[in-house]
C-alpha cells in the first residue's frame, strides 16, 4: 500500500528539521558576521570597537540580541531533533546537475558537495560565532569540528576565554548582557589559542596526555600547520607590542605632564602668587619644628667645634653672626620647599587627570593590556603563581607590611606639604591591610579556587 503524498511530505519534512535548524542558525551567525564586517572592522559587536553614538549602538545590540536568540533557539531545535533523527549518512554525497539553458556548451556539469563537511564547517562558524559574545555550547552539548577548511581564517584571538589547566575561567557575562570574550591564554609551547578545538579537548575514557600527543602529531602533519603558526606567531607579536606601547603609556604620560605642569604651567602661577601675598614659610608646624632643630644643631656644633679646638677661637658675634646666616639659607631652602609642596598638589591632580583620560579613551588598548597580563600569568606554572601570591601578601599584608605603609604614608604627605598626622597612619594601617588581606583571600577563594585550583593547594603547601 503507498504512503500518502502528505504523510510522505510531512515525513520528509520531520526527517530535514535537524538540516533546517543548522541552516536558520547558520544564517542568522552570517548576518552578525556582516554587521561586524561592515561596521566594526571584523570585529566584535561592542563600542570598544566601533565610535558609534548612543543610539546606533542601541541598534546594533538590538540586533545582535535578536540573532543571538534566534541561534540559540534554533541551536535548541537542532539538538532535540538530531537526538531523534539521524542527520546524514556520511558516506553520502549531493551530486547537483547544472542548467544547460544558459550555456553554449551542452555538455553537463556535476558538481559534488560534501554535505558532511559542509555541515560541520557550520557547526563550527555558529559554535564560534556564539563563543564571541559569552556564549559557547555547554560541554554536554558541545560539537567538536574535526574539519579544517583549508584557508579559513583561524578564529580571533579574542573571542575565547582563557583557560587555565582544563578548566573555564567561569567568569562569563550575565544574563543578557553582551562583551567580548578575553583572550585565551596559551596552554602549550608555540600556541596562541587560535587553533580550533582538537582531540585533547574532547571527554574521553583514554588519559588526555595520550590525545594530546595524538592531537599533536595531528597538527605536525597538516599542511598548512606551518602557515598557522607563523600567523600565531604575527598576531601574538603583534598584540604583545601593543600591550607593551600602551603599558609604556600609562607610565610615562603622567609621568611627563606632572613634571611639564610643575615647571612651566603651574609653577609659574604659584610662585607669583606666594610673591605677591607674602606667603609664610613653612605650611605647617612639622616644617618648622624641623627648620628650628636644624638650626639649633648648627648652633651646638659651631660651639662644640670651638671648644674641642676643631676651630679657632670666635668671638661670641660672630657665632650670632654665623648663626643668622645659616637661618637665612634655612628660611630660603623651606620657602622653596613650600612652594614645591603646593605644586606637587597641583601637578599631580593633573597628572592623575591625564591617567583617567588615558583609560576613558584607549579602550581597546585596555582589553589589548589585560590580554597580555592574563597570558602573562596564566603561563606561569603553579609554584611560581603561588610563589607571587606569597610575595604580595607578604609585602602588603603582612607581619611586616606596617613599617613599610608608615613610610609609605609619611612620604606622602611630606610630598603634599601636609604635616605627618600619627593618628590617622596608625588608623590606616589598622584597617586598610585587614581590608586588603580579606578582599585577597576572597580572591582566591572565589576565583582562583576555580581557574587554578592546584595553584591555590600549591599556595597553602608553600604558605604552611
Amino acid at each position: 500500500m503507498a504512503i500518502p503524498p502528505l504523510f510522505q511530505k510531512a515525513q520528509q519534512w520531520f526527517f530535514k528539521t535537524p538540516e533546517r535548524a543548522l541552516d536558520q542558525a547558520y544564517e542568522a551567525a552570517k548576518m552578525i558576521e556582516a554587521i561586524e564586517n561592515e561596521h566594526f572592522d571584523g570585529q566584535p559587536i561592542s563600542a570598544v570597537y566601533g565610535k558609534y553614538g548612543r543610539s546606533s549602538m542601541t541598534y546594533f545590540k538590538g540586533e545582535l540580541q535578536k540573532y543571538l536568540n534566534l541561534i540559540t533557539l534554533r541551536m535548541t531545535e537542532f539538538r532535540a531533533s538530531n537526538a531523534i533523527v539521524r542527520v546524514s549518512d556520511p558516506r553520502i554525497m549531493e551530486i547537483q546537475v547544472n542548467d544547460l539553458s544558459d550555456r553554449d556548451d551542452q555538455t553537463p556539469m556535476l558538481n559534488v558537495i560534501d554535505k558532511p563537511s559542509i555541515f560541520f564547517r557550520k557547526l563550527q562558524f555558529v559554535d564560534e560565532v556564539r563563543s564571541r559574545y559569552g556564549r559557547p555550547e555547554s560541554p554536554a552539548n558541545s560539537t567538536v569540528v574535526m574539519i579544517k577548511e583549508p584557508g579559513t581564517a583561524p578564529p580571533r584571538s579574542t573571542q575565547a576565554a582563557p583557560l587555565l589547566n582544563g578548566q573555564a575561567n567561569g567568569n562569563s557575562p550575565s544574563a543578557g548582557a553582551i562583551a567580548p570574550m578575553a583572550p585565551k591564554s596559551a596552554s602549550g609551547p608555540g600556541k596562541t589559542g587560535q587553533r580550533s578545538a582538537g582531540l585533547s579537548d574532547r571527554g574521553s575514557v583514554l588519559p588526555r596526555s595520550i590525545l594530546r600527543t595524538v592531537d599533536r602529531i595531528r597538527q605536525d602533519l597538516d599542511p598548512n600547520a606551518e602557515e598557522q603558526v607563523v600567523k600565531d606567531f604575527r598576531s601574538s607579536r603583534g598584540r604583545t607590542t601593543t600591550a607593551v606601547k600602551f603599558l609604556l603609556l600609562l607610565i610615562i604620560v603622567p609621568l611627563l605632564t606632572q613634571q611639564f605642569a610643575k615647571s612651566y604651567v603651574v609653577g609659574p602661577v604659584v610662585d607669583y602668587v606666594r610673591d605677591q601675598r607674602e606667603a609664610d614659610v613653612f605650611l605647617n608646624m612639622e616644617m618648622e619644628e624641623e627648620a628650628l632643630h636644624e638650626l639649633q644643631q648648627y648652633e651646638e656644633r659651631l660651639r662644640f667645634e670651638v671648644l674641642i679646638g676643631k676651630v679657632a677661637p670666635i668671638r661670641e658675634a660672630e657665632i650670632e653672626e654665623r648663626v643668622v646666616e645659616k637661618a637665612t639659607e634655612i628660611e630660603d631652602e623651606y620657602r622653596k620647599r613650600s612652594a614645591d609642596s603646593v605644586k606637587n598638589v597641583f601637578s599631580d591632580m593633573l597628572a592623575v587627570g591625564a591617567f583617567v583620560l588615558l583609560l576613558v579613551n584607549q579602550k581597546r588598548g585596555i582589553l589589548t593590556l589585560k590580554g597580555f597580563l592574563d597570558e602573562i600569568v596564566y603561563g606561569l606554572s603553579d609554584s611560581a603563581k603561588a610563589f607571587i601570591i606569597i610575595l604580595f601578601t607578604d609585602v602588603f599584608v603582612g607581619f611586616h607590611s606596617p613599617h613599610g605603609w608608615e613610610v609609605l604614608m609619611e612620604g606622602l604627605s611630606r610630598h603634599l606639604g601636609f604635616a605627618a598626622n600619627r593618628e590617622f597612619i596608625f588608623l590606616f594601617i589598622a584597617t586598610f591591610p585587614v581590608i586588603l588581606d580579606t578582599v585577597f583571600k576572597y580572591w582566591i577563594f572565589r576565583y582562583l579556587n576555580r581557574i587554578s585550583p592546584s595553584a591555590v593547594a600549591t599556595y597553602k603547601n608553600m604558605n604552611e
